[in-house]
């Protein structure tokens, strides 16, 4: 096969997956570097790995803490995570795009896996104008959100107009790169009934989580003066996503209004529509953001499990949020449904999905969940903290959503090493894994003879 002759992407085609890593490994590496510093701790320095920790947690745009992040770090070291984030969050968008633009060019894939490029960029060859997007709808959905917190966060303070400027901006960029880092030691509790502060704070973290290739086909369409308007059907990952997205938003919301609705420690004393507000916005968290307007280690056992389905889910592809990504869980949903039914094709929207890509979606499950179930084994052993709160931990730093239960601080280094892998793994793992599943697709030259095992 013929070396490609764009040298923007030549690198990424030849190992996709080994670039990108590379990459974030270099950010977290700085990023470590830089924290160490004195002038970046307000009092003590921190350890090399409560410093890894951290610089981990923001470049995979986690946001588990080992310190207070408010509390800790000094103006220098908060900006320093601040950057991280963004280099994180942005960095991974438009590396998904770059990766997937390599692979179309590397497989002939054509334009259909990423349709919005060709009203973004005109054609899948052409990247600079996609990046371009990527880091201009970035800006604006950031800016934007920070005005509006500013105009919550001073509604609700009296700060000053300084402090309370950064925290919008701190908390904009965190909330848009589904990072979750906060400013406040109890994270977003003080504003549990602040509707404004919750309702945007949603909306950024909904934004970063549904995935460029969603937005940029949602710009595309938008009403265009004096233009003609496009009337071409949404592809078929817009409408996943979209539906995946908003069903398990309202599933989530109402599941865990059920499981708290009488907790005392929760939301159990709030009226009702403050408890409403508190569970739809511990639901958009759990879509990878890790924010809490709770205190989550006081939920129930069975809040904890479905803020881990839904962290392990996480949210779109090419997008800031992690776990499997929702359209991945969709698909394998599916599956599960058509054999039920004994339909011989898995079908979307009208469309059949190859087998080839089913398959990569069963994989990209199951090895997440294998890591989820071995690494929560394993946190239980090093540490002396109950399944429950392990799992929840390690699903928490797998799917990058970085909602803890308390209990981060106080785990040992081998603990917090196994969560600085995970979370590692868990921000480049759906893409990288799809990634190195796409280039080892081959075709063989002949087939075995066909016999069925007995399964059930």
């Amino acid at each position: 096969m013929a070396a490609p002759r764009h040298g923007s992407t030549s690198w990424l085609v030849a190992n996709p997956a080994r670039a990108v890593a590379l990459i974030f490994a270099g950010a977290i590496a700085l990023g470590t570097t830089l924290l160490k510093l004195p002038v970046s701790s307000a009092h003590r320095s921190p350890s090399w790995i409560d410093a890894l920790f951290t610089a981990t947690s923001a470049v995979c745009v986690t946001g588990l803490t080992v310190v207070d992040t408010g509390g800790h770090w000094s103006a220098f070291g908060e900006v320093v995570v601040l950057s991280l984030i963004q280099i994180g969050g942005l960095g991974i968008m438009t590396m998904a795009s770059v990766v997937v633009l390599a692979l179309n060019r590397r497989l002939g894939l054509g334009a259909r896996h990423l349709a919005f490029a060709e009203r973004s960029a005109g054609s899948s060859g052409e990247v600079r104008p996609l990046l371009v997007a990527v880091i201009r709808f970035t800006l604006v959905f950031e800016a934007v959100g920070a005005a509006l917190l500013f105009v919550g966060f001073r509604h609700a303070h009296e700060r000053g107009v300084a402090t309370d400027a950064w925290h919008a901006v701190f908390h904009s960029v965190s909330a848009f790169n589904n990072a979750g880092f906060g400013l406040r030691p109890d994270s977003l509790v003080a504003y549990v009934d602040h509707w404004w502060i919750n309702l945007v704070i949603s909306t950024l973290v909904i934004g970063g989580g549904l995935g460029f290739p969603v937005l940029l086909e949602l710009w595309a369409r938008r009403p265009r003066r004096g233009g003609r308007n496009e009337r071409r059907a949404l592809t078929l990952h817009t409408r996943l996503t979209l539906v995946t997205v908003g069903g398990l938003l309202a599933v989530g919301t109402v599941a865990l209004l059920a499981a708290e609705w009488s907790n005392h420690a929760t939301v159990g004393q709030s009226s009702v529509p403050e408890r409403v507000l508190a569970m739809f916005f511990q639901s958009v968290q759990a879509r990878t953001a890790g924010f809490n307007s709770v205190d989550i280690g006081q939920m129930n056992t069975v809040s904890w499990m479905l803020l881990s389905v839904l962290m392990f889910i996480g949210g779109g592809s090419a997008s800031t949020a992690g776990g499997i990504k929702v359209t991945t869980f969709a698909l394998v949903a599916m599956m599960i449904w058509s054999e039920i039914r004994g339909d011989d094709d898995v079908t979307l929207f009208g469309r059949r999905v190859p087998e080839r890509t089913q398959r990569r979606a069963v994989a990209i499950a199951a090895i997440s969940m294998g890591a989820v179930v071995v690494c929560g084994m394993a946190l239980v052993w090093l540490s002396s903290t109950t399944l429950d709160r392990a799992l929840f931990e390690v699903t928490s730093a797998f799917g990058t959503a970085g909602l803890s239960t308390g209990i981060t601080a106080g785990l040992p280094d081998a603990a917090l090493a196994i969560l600085i892998g995970l979370m590692y793994l868990g921000r480049l793992g759906p893409l990288t894994l799809g990634a190195a599943l796409v280039m080892r697709e081959r075709r063989r030259r002949y087939r075995y003879p066909e016999e069925q095992p007995i399964l059930g």
